[in-house]
């Protein structure tokens, strides 16, 4: 079954989408620094299984547009854009299904559009609700002698002069470091932190072969999207969450009511920073329809194929 793509106006300007099958539509999501490519694997099967399959270019990313103004990343366009998907698409629902940042793309287009997104899927990263601390603040605080990914990534310009000289070096870096199979060991400088006054994430990154889920063609597809867009893109999503903060302050401790799934990798930093939030589900995502823990690292869909695929048909068709 061939993949279909196809550029649509929503939002700010065009989203790439990449298609698969017929049937009730889900919409999948990616997250940093990834495309709709990282669905690669689960499209197919959901297509097989009776499902319309659309895997999107985040806004920033791939083939969709890239608006100048930072500001422009902000949730509340991220989730208008799904909504203008989705109804360009020629459906009045969907179900979202989205990774890492998707995780919470998609976790906000639910809690915000509950009339379009009917269920929501959520890999890697748990739901949060929006509240406690500002982000900014928060972040600040965690490095301690180091500095945190998160806050390295919010200074305009910063990460790029570190990511852009070598694209595809640092996504195989940067992709091993997260990948169960490849990460480094406990004892190793931590890949989420900065040396401050110069220091850069790459410094941190283990070496060698390529995780095993990613191939030569697959590394080669991500770095050369990243060396014709640059990354500034995917990074405004890191320098507008302070903006969401404000921008969703009248949603604090909102849960979100429709049919969910969340499905995290054991030895995901994700789920164990997060762990409080995994808790707090009874209250948070009262209609959770299952919540696993699968021996891998953040790139959950890619690391874990199969057992992934399995869950998202299994949640779907609990629909």
């Amino acid at each position: 079954m061939t993949v279909e793509h196809r550029i649509l106006e929503a939002g700010a300007g065009r989203i790439h989408l990449a298609m698969q099958g017929s049937g009730p539509l889900v919409l999948l999501v990616h997250g940093f620094p990834e495309s709709w490519y990282s669905w690669r694997r689960q499209m197919p099967v959901l297509a097989q299984a009776g499902y319309r399959a659309v895997a999107l270019d985040v806004r920033g990313y791939g083939r969709s547009s890239k608006p100048r103004d930072s500001a422009a990343y902000r949730m509340l366009d991220l989730v208008a854009d799904n909504v203008a998907v989705v109804r360009a698409l020629g459906e009045s629902s969907a179900v979202i299904i989205g990774h890492d940042w998707g995780a919470t793309i998609a976790a906000h287009s639910a809690l915000l559009a509950p009339e379009v997104f009917r269920a929501v899927g959520l890999l890697s990263v748990p739901y949060a609700p929006p509240g406690g601390p500002r982000p900014s603040e928060a972040f600040a605080q965690m490095g301690g002698l180091e500095e945190f990914y998160v806050s390295y990534f919010q200074e305009p310009d910063r990460a790029e002069s570190e990511i852009e000289p070598d694209v595809r070096g640092w996504l195989a870096g940067f992709y091993r470091a997260l990948s169960g199979d490849t990460m480094a060991g406990p004892d190793a400088p931590d890949p989420h932190f900065v040396t401050r006054e110069g220091g850069t994430l790459r410094e941190r990154f283990p070496t060698g072969a390529l995780p095993s889920w990613l191939t030569q063609e697959d590394l080669e597809f991500y770095a050369a999207e990243f060396e014709r867009t640059g990354l500034t893109g995917a990074l405004n999503r890191y320098r507008n969450m302070d903006r969401d903060w404000e921008d969703l302050g009248s949603y604090a401790g909102a849960p979100i009511e429709q049919p969910s799934l969340f499905v995290g990798g054991k030895r995901d930093a994700s789920t164990m920073w997060l762990s409080g939030a995994i808790d707090a589900y009874p209250r948070t995502l009262p209609n959770l329809r299952g919540s696993h823990l699968l021996d891998c690292g953040h790139w959950i869909q890619q690391e874990r194929p199969d057992d992934v695929n399995r869950l998202l048909q299994d949640f779907l068709d609990s629909l």
